[in-house]
């Protein structure tokens, strides 16, 4: 996944809900932080970017997310096109720490414009230590593999993980406390 392509979809997201901002969740949020050259090739490998839209309330984002889902999710024309799919999701998706909307990542550019060039949209992308703590809530084997990917290549703060893991909301607790024996038993 290159930088162009979260962009991309971000504007494209956007078009198809028609709001003028949304969040990107998933592993592919990493890339509103770092471009793709100075990222491990563990952090890219996923095609699919995790687009959570911005509503009034989860009922309303998860009907937005489906809309996002059916136009341009998997095995969809825009997938064909493309090379990659964006996945609508909605808030119970993810195990975000406490304090996460303070810290993220604006993406916002020529790339993320409307075709007649104005409104700008925006893509709101998870800090990266928030991205890890998602990802290590889950647990999968490649979301180790990512996480370690960014810690060995001094990209993100294993304790600043560690740290807010405790922070999410308890029915992810199960998940954070294995993240944490996880993090302690590496490093």
């Amino acid at each position: 996944m290159r930088r162009h392509q979260l962009e991309h979809a971000i504007r494209t997201a956007c078009q198809i809900i028609g709001r003028t901002e949304v969040i990107v969740v998933g592993s592919q949020s990493i890339l509103g932080t770092f471009r793709e050259d100075e990222l491990p090739a563990d952090a890219t490998m996923s095609l699919e970017i995790d687009i959570l839209p911005i509503a009034v309330d989860n009922e309303e984002t998860a009907r937005l997310a489906d809309l996002i889902e059916g136009v341009a999710g998997e095995f969809s024309p825009f997938e064909d096109l493309h090379g990659f799919s964006i996945d609508g999701v909605d808030m119970e998706t993810s195990a975000l720490p406490a304090g996460w909307r303070g810290r993220l990542v604006k993406v916002q550019n020529a790339n993320t414009a409307a075709p007649s060039g104005a409104p700008q949209f925006t893509g709101w992308c998870l800090d990266k230590e928030d991205l890890c703590v998602a990802k290590l809530c889950a647990l999968r084997e490649k979301d180790q593999n990512f996480v370690s990917a960014l810690v060995e290549a001094g990209l993100v703060d294993p304790g600043a993980i560690a740290r807010r893991l405790p922070t999410v909301p308890d029915r992810y607790r199960p998940g954070a406390e294995r993240a944490l024996d996880w993090i302690a038993a590496r490093w």
